[in-house]
């Protein structure tokens, strides 16, 4: 059988495919200096833990609160924190860090409502990333665990990637907690009614995560977890 026609371009629809080739081609010299930067800061950083959450939660309520109390946790235990940079509950996990005198390191993305990093995140530990892909690659590349808050579709971006990641063992297995028991809880009942009970998953899936209240005890399931693990970067 053979293979239908192309559809027909216009003129101005090849010269618009042509130009953004050229910059298609240009755009690799700038993934590439960014992927430099962040390794080089990154593998700079002693043991990190990411923070994860959403952008509008504001200061004062009870999950900024836990994100702070959770840093504050990590850091006594000799842990950095990571967040994303930003305001809401990645502001809160930098303050928290920084108020306990630990390395509170921010992966500022920039986008036009959220362009520069947060006060509380070290100046020498801000590392500011176009490309949302890159910034991806650090968190899971360079934390020694995930602390995930309520958030919105980002947070679940990255909560979902850290999970396939390590199901598929394109990562190490590290330590993801999802924190705050109200809002997390009729997303767990759901992955275990539906994904797993349609069978998209295994049952040791399900253990690839851990669910608290408790920002101590969410910190202490990351120490306990390196009592048995090394400490490297995930791959």
């Amino acid at each position: 059988m053979n293979a239908p026609p192309h559809k027909e371009l216009s003129r101005r629809e090849v010269e618009a495919w042509q130009q953004s080739r050229i910059k298609d081609l240009w755009r690799i010299f700038r993934i590439m200096s960014e992927f430099v930067e962040g390794f080089e800061k990154m593998s700079e950083m002693g043991p990190c833990v990411s923070i994860f959450g959403s952008a509008r939660t504001k200061p004062g309520t009870k999950y900024y609160k836990l994100g702070e109390d959770v840093a504050k946790e990590l850091v006594r235990r000799g842990f950095g924190v990571i967040s994303g940079g930003g305001p809401g509950i990645m502001e809160a996990a930098n303050k928290g860090a920084q108020e306990a005198g630990g390395d509170s390191v921010g992966l500022n993305i920039v986008i036009p409502h959220e362009q520069e990093g947060n006060p509380f995140v070290d100046r020498d530990k801000l590392i500011n990333f176009d490309f949302f892909f890159v910034r991806k690659v650090m968190f899971s590349k360079y934390s020694q665990g995930f602390i995930v808050l309520p958030g919105g579709f980002g947070t679940m971006d990255e909560l979902f990637e850290a999970l396939t990641l390590i199901q598929t063992d394109k990562a190490t297995r590290f330590p993801v907690v999802l924190l705050g028991t109200e809002f997390w809880g009729g997303l767990v009942d759901w992955v275990r009614d539906q994904i797993l009970g349609n069978g998209n998953i295994s049952d040791q899936d399900m253990d690839l995560f851990y669910l608290t209240d408790d920002y101590r005890e969410a910190a202490q399931i990351i120490d306990d977890f390196y009592k048995e693990h090394l400490l490297s970067p995930n791959y």
